[in-house]
């Protein structure tokens, strides 16, 4: 897919939170509903601002999948639902790598679809918390890009 791959303005930020919602809802099955209710106002006034968004958007100019970056940590990367199987990550992750110079992601262990694509991708992980940034009880794995490894990056 040759997706046009655009900054993020703080106008898209609700159309992100349904696409985060709606991705979220279809692979965080481990989440419970208060879970969902909890991250969504934070995703929308902390989370976005704290990070550097792209997203890739549909031939209607509608986001379906987007991305955001804290130094070389990719912090969220996140497909609609409807998207998903149609490189849309891939476009976005081989962006933040090249791009943003992301090294570095962290993903909820239970999450294997994920852990899976970034293995796929070049990641391994390094290590295990068993609560995510917000202290709750979903382990978090820490995984690194192994080409920045090897060259003791």
């Amino acid at each position: 897919m040759d997706a046009l791959i655009e900054k993020v303005n703080k106008s898209n930020y609700l159309e992100i939170v349904e696409v985060w919602e709606a991705s979220v809802r279809a692979t965080h099955h481990f989440l419970k509903e208060a879970d969902i209710a909890y991250f969504k106002p934070l995703i929308l006034n902390n989370y976005l601002d704290a990070v550097e968004l792209r997203c890739i958007k549909n031939e209607n100019n509608r986001i379906i999948g987007f991305l955001g970056v804290a130094e070389d940590n990719l912090e969220m990367l996140f497909i609609h639902p409807e998207d998903r199987g149609k490189q849309i990550g891939k476009s976005l992750l081989t962006y933040a790598i090249n791009d943003l110079k992301v090294s570095k992601v962290d993903v909820n262990e239970q999450n294997e679809q994920a852990v899976g694509f970034y293995q796929h991708c070049g990641f391994e992980v390094i290590g295990r918390s068993a609560l995510d940034a917000s202290g709750k009880p979903y382990p978090m794995l820490h995984m690194q890009l192994k080409t920045r490894m090897e060259k003791g990056e």
